[in-house]
């Protein structure tokens, strides 16, 4: 606790030119994390494990890469997987995870299809991964994805008063940030149509970290050594720098203006964790609906896999029709 304590009051003190590290911008894609490679690991822990793989269902109109915004030469990418229904849906976009660094959306289209064949409308969602823009310019995007799903509401016949983000690890950060934020004018970018609100309903967090400022989270337990992870090369900053942003970029930092209701799916890996059951306290005297899922020995990305996936996709749908019926 001496540690956090120490933490806290050094964002304070952080002097506030410091300029985020661009020289960490590659340019170059990282792969080192996908669907393939993550199986192949966790086979060895968990040999039963299955990889849930892409299937076209009946009941679901796919339209694949759409353009969500431009900017400039660069379009960001969205798929659209809609359920065959005369009545408006609930929607959820889903945020793919991989260290703000690496992984795709295409790890989510089986969540998304079958999500779809529920009846919810889901979107995988691309956006910039920290080898081309730093912090914040990922929140932008999804604050900007909000945006075009509302302005297309009609199109993929949405209800516009039932859009939840979802994601998971780096993704589920993401889904929170943007969720805890609809009114953080710094976090709102101006980027896409500008018109529409990024307000969303209702946040599903896989395994996304809430605080990296928070004494359980694995940031503020290696403040003083020199390595810098996948957080640091995504904010901009080494974990000693510029504590302020750390800060504002933690979820957890507006936890007392949240509003929406939230749905977290926990793994067994108990440092993707950090804030989230005092989150729940705070949601509970606030009267706000969130509920906590955990799996028992399971891998992080266990939403990926069976025996978890269906359990999973059922998780989800009941807390949608509870949050908005």
């Amino acid at each position: 606790m001496l540690k956090y304590l120490l933490f806290i009051l050094a964002i304070s003190s952080v002097a506030n030119a410091q300029e985020q590290h661009k020289e960490w911008l590659t340019g170059v894609r990282d792969t080192s994390y996908n669907s393939q490679r993550d199986f192949r690991n966790n086979l060895k822990k968990y040999p039963f494990i299955k990889l849930v793989s892409e299937q076209q269902m009946p009941s679901v109109t796919e339209k694949r890469n759409l353009t969500y915004v431009n900017l400039g030469k660069r379009s960001l990418l969205i798929d659209a997987f809609i359920p065959k229904v005369k009545n408006k849906t609930a929607a959820i976009l889903i945020i793919h995870g991989g260290g703000w660094r690496s992984g795709d959306r295409s790890q989510h289209i089986p969540l998304a299809q079958h999500l779809a064949a529920k009846g919810v409308a889901s979107f995988t969602v691309e956006y910039r991964l920290s080898t081309e823009a730093l912090y914040p310019a990922s929140v932008f995007d999804v604050k900007s994805a909000v945006r075009w799903l509302k302005a297309n509401a009609k199109k993929f016949n949405v209800d516009t008063n039932k859009i939840a983000l979802l994601g998971f690890s780096s993704g589920g950060h993401l889904a929170s940030l943007v969720g805890v934020t609809e009114n953080v004018e710094k976090l709102e970018g101006d980027i896409g149509n500008i018109k529409y609100s990024s307000k969303v309903n209702a946040v599903i967090d896989i395994d996304g970290t809430l605080s990296f400022v928070h004494p359980a989270s694995s940031e503020a337990q290696n403040i003083n050594t020199n390595k810098n992870g996948a957080s640091a090369m995504w904010l901009g900053y080494a974990g000693n720098e510029r504590l302020d942003v750390w800060k504002e970029a933690s979820p957890f930092t507006y936890a007392n203006e949240n509003k929406v209701p939230f749905l977290f799916l926990n793994s067994s890996v108990e440092r993707m964790h950090a804030g989230r059951d005092d989150f729940k306290k705070l949601m509970d005297n606030k009267g706000i609906y969130t509920e906590i899922v955990s799996f028992k020995d399971s891998p992080h990305s266990f939403c990926l896999y069976q025996p978890w996936f269906d359990l999973t996709v059922n998780h989800i749908t009941a807390f949608v029709e509870k949050v908005f019926k």
